[in-house]
């Protein structure tokens, strides 16, 4: 995508505030260049990433989130219609609800993921920029006869902040539609956790605010002036919380082949006791089974080379590709690190060589890939070996008839 293409001017809110630096892909941030192109040059940073993500911590940042996309569903079936084509219950959401969804294909891989909010006339989807056009499409592929719309929302876009001190001067200012408040890493009603223990999540309360476009820029800078020590933060200080936080994202951690349980999307975006939807039987196979075909990991980068692995390099082990880098960054407190897509029978104590930087993991996914829901002996266990046999006919071999001849 050109630079033409995007217009950064027209289409994102603090393109043009002074200081700011661009995500144009690639060519903006090094480590980003296999990463998806932002379908909106948001700024990446505004000359400090490591003041900026100290700031919203602090509940003093706020982001310029305009590359992320809005699809507004509309009509009186909206959520009952929503909740049977997608892994999470929508039916019954009110205005100061936040949900998270998945849309999966029939065999339990990810295609879409969504946040969802609801003002009790409409449900707003918000994904990644580049996936909004086709989730837009598919939805209305499914609509049939029931009393549904579906659009890509252009009139909207998104800011993000972090922590409850933010949302004074955005939530209920003029301009401002909606807040989707982050369940991660809770588990919601229906969910289940991968991840058993203390979580870097915990405590980091992470807000997306929906704006009327034409409104947005004038919030954003009454929100600036609104308190002492405000700033605007980019892109890569709202990376490094989230990869802190372990938290998957759409086009990083997300490929053709990713299911939710590899992720631990269970918690947040899959209710385990809903009726069917496309993908369900592969959710619950691996929820009574374990033994996801890959695992999501935190890396703990060496960073005394100072540069940073791409995003979409592969991690290889004697000569054999053993997983993928899918997100990475270089936190304030922390130094470099990531996330990645490992196959599962990995070694959880085995150090990574990523092309010359070493790279310790920190486990997300358990290697037998249990969840707390998952039943502690698989099911059918009771019935191996000789209990489906009537205690009156031997086994095959030794004395038995057939072994005798």
């Amino acid at each position: 995508m050109s630079e033409a293409e995007m217009d950064p001017s027209s289409s994102s809110v603090l393109a043009t505030w002074p200081g700011a630096v661009l995500d144009k892909g690639g060519a903006g941030d090094p480590t980003h260049a296999k990463a998806p192109t932002p379908s909106v040059a948001v700024p990446l940073h505004h000359g400090d990433p490591a003041g900026e993500q100290w700031a919203l911590e602090a509940g003093r940042g706020l982001v310029d989130r305009s590359d992320l996309g809005i699809v507004r569903v509309d009509g009186p079936d909206r959520q009952r219609w929503l909740t049977s084509l997608t892994s999470q219950v929508i039916e019954g959401m009110g205005p100061a609800d936040s949900r998270e969804l998945l849309i999966l294909d029939p065999q339990g891989h990810v295609e879409h993921a969504a946040a969802v909010v609801d003002d009790g006339a409409s449900t707003w989807l918000v994904t990644e920029g580049f996936a909004a056009p086709a989730l837009a499409a598919w939805l209305d592929s499914m609509r049939f006869m029931l009393r549904v719309e579906v659009a890509v929302d252009e009139s909207m876009v998104v800011l993000g902040t972090v922590g409850a001190a933010s949302l004074e001067g955005v939530v209920g200012a003029a301009g401002h539609a909606s807040t989707w408040a982050d369940p991660w890493p809770g588990v919601v009603p229906g969910g289940t956790e991968y991840h058993q223990g203390p979580h870097p999540a915990a405590g980091v309360e992470v807000f997306l605010h929906l704006v009327h476009r034409d409104s947005a820029r004038a919030l954003a800078e009454a929100w600036l002036g609104g308190a002492d020590k405000r700033r605007f933060a980019g892109l890569l200080a709202w990376e490094a919380i989230r990869i802190a936080c372990w938290r998957p994202r759409l086009g990083y951690e997300v490929d053709s082949r990713t299911v939710p349980a590899e992720v631990d999307w269970l918690r947040t975006a899959v209710h385990t006791h809903k009726g069917c939807y496309r993908g369900q039987e592969s959710v619950a196979r691996i929820l009574n089974l374990g033994r996801p075909p890959r695992r999501l990991v935190m890396l703990q980068l060496d960073g005394s080379r100072g540069d940073l692995p791409e995003v979409g390099a592969a991690i290889e082990r004697s000569g054999r590709r053993i997983g993928t880098l899918t997100s990475v960054a270089r936190h304030a407190d922390m130094g470099p690190i990531a996330l990645a897509l490992l196959a599962r029978n990995v070694p959880g104590d085995l150090v990574l060589d990523l092309g010359g930087i070493a790279a310790a993991q920190e486990l997300i996914i358990p290697i037998d890939g249990r969840a707390a829901a998952s039943p502690a002996e698989r099911p059918g266990a009771e019935l191996r070996e000789g209990a489906l046999r009537r205690p009156d006919v031997r086994a095959f071999g030794g004395a038995s008839g057939m072994g005798a001849r």
